[in-house]
Order: structure tokens, then C-alpha cells, then sequence
């Protein structure tokens, strides 16, 4: 297993009355997850509780951490996030205060020394590698559709109105088309982030790359993340992970 170390941040925000975000991290490092939960009241948080709660304990009894091959790895996170979609569905349909309860789900999961990263939603990955900061996760929203479709620029999907809507989420039956999971051999120095929107709400990548870029230990650099993005007006919960790899 490659060393890791992590510093983590979830808060409220300054327009929000609760979390609906939350976040997982393995005492071994095995995996990282965060979520982003929506619904209103207490559904949101509850959908992202259970996603946090469901998918480690589908992960550890599927993976074998040191030498589960590749390919089983992907399917297995795979099973593990349907898993938790199930659940979520299910718990909406009978529950009238969990009805139209969703998540986003982001993940880092480390097996046999290599990184497996992916998600639903759009809650995003970053890899800060040799100065240069590169998304690994897509967004599963709306705008993003048409940025790939070439309808609008990536700028104008900045500020679109379609911005925050999903067509991808844990909650919904397209929950558990997959999780898009990439391998990612870590090279020593690597800095790697997980967050909810709360965070590239508030701040640009440009200013992402230099706070990861800035600080030498991860709980100070999770701390610095959250703390702009919430001066840099983001109106949701801000939640972070910070790896870095050793």
C-alpha cells in the first residue's frame, strides 16, 4: 500500500441550516469517499449517511486491498455504489420524508498500490501532479452535457442556470450506471483532492492549484481549501479530502 497522508474539512457553509455532506475515510487508507446529499430537510443528509455508511462495507467484503486484479476492482466499486443506490431508492420510496433524496458520490480507493478514482455526481477528484492540476472525475450535470456537446463554453458553464442540476445521482435508477472509475499509478509528491461542490463553488481551479500547491501538510491545506472557498461566496456545505502521497 502506497503512505498517505490526509487532512479533512466538512462545514456547514454560511447559507445552509444543515450538512447534508459527508465523508468517509478508512483507518488503513484503503479508501476515501465523500458526499453530497440533496432533498431538503434531513433526506439529503440521510442519502449521503447512507452512501458513506453502504459502500465501505460492500468494498471491504468484495476487494481484496493487496491483489484483487484490475478489472474486478472497477466492477466491484461498481457493485458497491449500485449497492448504496439501492438502498437509497428504496429507503425514498418508503420513507414520505426521504422522497426525491439523492447523493453524489466521489472515491479514491488505493488497491495493490494503485489509486482507483471515479464518482456520480457532481462532486469532483482533482490530482495536483508536478504543478499542474487535472480534474479526474466528469460531472454528471447538466451543463457540463453541453460543454461536451459543444452548446456552451466551459466559461459559460461557470455561471449557466443549469449549473447545480444533475442527471446523474445516487437516488435514481442511473445511480447505478457506473462510476466511471480510472486506475492511477501515484507517483511520490502527487496531492490529490476529493470535495463537494461547495468547494469549485467558491473558488477557481487556478486558485485550487495554488492552496494545494502551498501548504505541506494536508489538514492545513483542507483547512485553507475551505476557508477560501466560503470568503469566495459559495452558497453550499464545503467539504474537502486532501491526500498526499508520500
Amino acid at each position: 500500500m502506497v503512505e498517505i497522508r490526509y487532512g479533512k474539512v466538512s462545514i456547514t457553509g454560511n447559507f445552509r441550516e444543515n450538512n447534508e455532506d459527508n465523508f468517509f475515510i478508512d483507518e488503513s487508507r484503503k479508501y476515501f469517499l465523500v458526499a453530497d446529499g440533496m432533498g431538503g430537510q434531513c433526506a439529503g443528509e440521510k442519502a449521503s449517511q447512507l452512501a458513506v455508511e453502504l459502500i465501505p462495507k460492500r468494498l471491504d467484503e468484495l476487494i481484496d486491498f493487496n491483489s484483487t486484479p484490475t478489472g474486478e476492482v472497477v466492477q466491484s466499486i461498481d457493485k458497491a455504489v449500485a449497492h448504496a443506490n439501492g438502498e437509497i431508492m428504496a429507503l425514498g420510496e418508503l420513507d414520505p420524508n426521504c422522497r426525491s433524496m439523492g447523493t453524489t458520490i466521489v472515491f479514491v480507493v488505493q488497491v495493490g498500490g494503485e489509486l482507483f478514482i471515479g464518482g456520480v455526481g457532481d462532486s469532483r477528484v482533482y490530482l495536483l501532479r508536478e504543478g499542474k492540476l487535472h480534474q479526474l472525475t466528469t460531472d454528471h450535470s447538466l451543463t457540463q452535457a453541453l460543454v461536451d456537446a459543444g452548446t456552451i463554453t466551459p466559461e459559460e458553464a461557470l455561471t449557466h442556470r443549469y449549473k447545480n442540476v444533475l442527471y446523474r445521482y445516487l437516488g435514481t435508477k442511473d445511480g447505478s450506471a457506473g462510476t466511471q472509475a480510472q486506475q492511477l499509478a501515484p507517483q511520490p509528491q502527487d496531492r490529490i483532492i476529493l470535495c463537494s461542490d461547495g468547494v469549485t463553488d467558491g473558488i477557481p481551479d487556478e486558485k485550487l492549484q495554488e492552496l494545494l500547491s502551498q501548504y505541506d501538510d494536508p489538514q492545513q491545506a483542507a483547512e485553507e481549501i475551505v476557508k477560501s472557498a466560503q470568503e469566495g461566496g459559495s452558497k453550499d456545505n464545503i467539504t474537502c479530502i486532501v491526500l498526499h502521497v508520500s
